[in-house]
């Protein structure tokens, strides 16, 4: 992975539960690390087409460097990019803590 390939920043999220002011529980996003340098790659429609996804959608891969305090990231959490919210489906490691790819979904009329 080269350094010149990650010239975007992407935020990654992770769901908290706080509890509001009549003391219930509510989930709450909280930065896990902020504008981390990231590759980001559209999905082509070729992908998509195979896939069987027929929604209006913007698909994202993104590849980001190893480290220990994102090794735990999974679909539960969010990537923030451009605006936009991406909701992660999948994750994997690249070479031997290398890298780490997410693949990412956001709504397309989403702001």
């Amino acid at each position: 992975m080269r350094a010149g390939d990650l010239d975007k920043f992407i935020t990654i999220k992770r769901a908290t539960t706080t509890t509001n002011a009549f003391n219930e529980k509510v989930q709450t996003w909280s930065d896990l690390v902020t504008r981390r340098h990231a590759m980001a790659q559209p999905v082509s429609d070729a992908e998509r087409f195979r896939a069987g996804e027929t929604l209006a959608t913007r698909k994202y891969r993104f590849t980001i460097r190893y480290s220990a305090n994102v090794a735990d990231v999974d679909p539960r959490d969010r990537i923030e990019f451009e605006g936009r919210i991406y909701d992660i489906n999948g994750v994997k490691e690249v070479g031997r803590r290398e890298g780490i790819e997410f693949t990412a979904t956001a709504r397309a009329e989403a702001p």
